[in-house]
């Protein structure tokens, strides 16, 4: 066995945001640049002899890093590594895997909704023992270690056969690449009235439409929709994985799924349709010319569990991220149930899943997820809607129209303003900040404001402390508006604006959220003065 010590280095930008390290494609070829953060992992936890899991989403340079990474791993004494075939496997998949088979923890190569392709992005993450992100002081001890790093370890091998289900050995570690679809589905027949489903989808009264937007969902969604539940041919497109997403942006929202959007709110629109993002972590869910909002989606989940047979017996509390709307907090108010805050960042959830304080959680990022893994997981929030739609015999909109006439309807709205200057982003966060100690009982039109914070957050299970989370700014009427900064970009910064006004008069619901969010969209404006610091007249995504 021979084992090569190359001397390094440290890269100064190896620190992990919101969900692990995210490059441009073109960073992470630079010679060392992988492989500082990998042997990093290797050097900040005890992997010898321990079984680790390794897939990633399918975008370029994914099979590359693989080899990369099993040639390190096995040179650092890894004991054994599951890869999926082809180097395939959703992030909440590769959580399914690591807890199946109580793995050590997993590396998960994806950038997420990011674009892909050799101009796109690439991203690494590490996942622990439950399964969910690694939390802080892991990362944290990852990334000093990239700082002081002078070698790494890697084995001089040929490449292994990813393309073909079976056992290897690299060195003295066990490889086996693995169907990375079946486990996954397995543990969705756990969950869900697959027959119920089943007869919903063969009806003949009942049409569906889901996008993988080319990206990792293809394989699983096509196993699970239209050879397990019995849906036509056809009903999942782009469902093939490719290195470039087809040329397009894996990020399921009503400007990118454009292709999905048009087909539901077409002629001959289709009953319901779904689309997922690059590494099938987050989920879009529309009805007949009807867009669900995450936040809202999250809310009815939680009301409607009972419905499904994996959740049937109750829940133990909800959560959610700062930003998504309160929504869900009314449903489990009425539920007797706990409902928690948590910063962005779905690791924040893994403490209170693992405690079992909370069994749904959600983001107002198009991701939502419960106690079966610790990832948010787009395929599974898709067939939770489905055994819904299948037990209630309603449609998407009257789901959601009979939410809002019983808990009221949370007008919501998030604009993005994408690769702004970051210094500029930074100084304006930085003025807000500023301006916050001064703003409680000022007026602004008809809104008050009752409260203005930089969210911090104290881990209820571990007592850790996550501090500046996002600038709050709450009103007597219980409106929110919201900035932050997202963690998830590799260009420039990208601002995030949330909007929130809560409307109970069931005369009002039928709005447009950004005719009903003028007011707020307007002080956000005056309060902030996007307009001067990000040279944007608007927002590049409004979601």
């Amino acid at each position: 066995m021979n084992i090569r010590t190359v001397s390094t280095t440290p890269f100064p930008d190896q620190k992990p945001g919101t969900s692990g390290l995210r490059k441009s494609v073109k960073v992470f070829q630079s010679p060392h640049y992988l492989e500082n953060f990998v042997q990093s992992i290797f050097d900040t936890l005890n992997c010898q002899g321990q079984t680790l899991v390794i897939g990633g989403d399918g975008r370029y340079y994914n099979r590359q890093a693989i080899q990369t990474i099993l040639k390190m791993a096995a040179a650092n004494g890894v004991g054994r590594i599951l890869v999926g075939q082809g180097g395939i496997l959703s992030t909440p998949a590769a959580s399914c895997v690591i807890r199946e088979n109580k793995a050590f923890g997993g590396i998960i190569l994806s950038a997420s909704h990011n674009p892909g392709g050799p101009d796109g992005d690439f991203g690494i993450k590490y996942n622990v023992t439950n399964g969910g992100p690694a939390p802080e002081k892991v990362t944290e001890a990852i990334y000093a270690r990239t700082q002081v790093i002078d070698s790494y370890k890697i084995l001089e091998a040929a490449d292994i056969n990813l393309d073909r289900p079976g056992s290897f050995v690299l060195g003295t570690m066990d490889v086996e690449v693995i169907d990375p679809v079946a486990p996954y589905v397995k543990l969705m027949e756990s969950l869900f009235d697959f027959d119920r489903i089943s007869t919903l989808l063969t009806s003949g009264n009942f049409r569906m439409c889901m996008d993988s937007l080319h990206a990792v969902t293809g394989p699983y969604a096509k196993a699970i929709f239209e050879q397990r539940l019995g849906a036509p041919a056809g009903t999942v497109i782009n469902g093939v994985p490719l290195e470039d997403f087809g040329g397009g942006h894996p990020d399921p929202n009503l400007v990118y799924a454009r292709e999905l959007v048009d087909i539901l709110y077409g002629d001959d629109a289709p009953d319901f349709g779904a689309a997922s993002d690059g590494d099938g972590d987050r989920n879009m869910i529309l009805g007949r010319k009807f867009f669900v909002t995450p936040s809202d989606s999250l809310a009815i989940l939680t009301a409607n569990a009972h419905l499904v047979p994996g959740y049937q017996d109750g829940l133990a509390g909800v959560a959610r991220s700062m930003p998504t709307s309160a929504a869900v907090d009314r449903v489990a108010s009425q539920l007797s149930i706990d409902c928690y805050e948590t910063p962005t960042g779905w690791k924040f959830f893994g403490n209170l899943l693992d405690a079992g304080k909370i069994t749904l959680c959600g983001e107002e990022s198009f991701g939502t997820g419960s106690n079966h893994v610790r990832e948010k997981d787009g395929l599974w929030a898709v067939l939770f809607w489905l055994n819904i739609l299948a037990a209630r015999g309603e449609s998407v909109e009257q789901i959601v129209r009979g939410h809002w006439q019983k808990y009221g309807r949370n007008f919501y709205s998030r604009h993005d303003y994408e690769e702004v200057d970051a210094a500029r982003a930074n100084e304006m966060v930085e003025r807000l900040r500023s301006l916050l100690p001064n703003l409680k009982g000022k007026l602004f039109g008809n809104y008050q404001v009752a409260y203005s914070d930089d969210f911090s957050y104290t881990d209820p299970i571990d007592g850790s402390v996550s501090q500046k989370q996002g600038i709050r700014i709450g009103f007597t009427d219980g409106s929110r508006i919201i900035f932050r900064l997202s963690g998830t970009g590799t260009k420039g910064a990208t601002v995030r604006v949330y909007l929130e006004s809560y409307e109970p008069d069931a005369s009002k619901h039928d709005l447009d959220p950004q005719e009903a969010l003028a007011p707020l969209i307007g002080i956000a404006q005056e309060i902030a003065q996007i307009r001067e610091f990000t040279g944007r007249e608007a927002p590049t995504v409004i979601t």
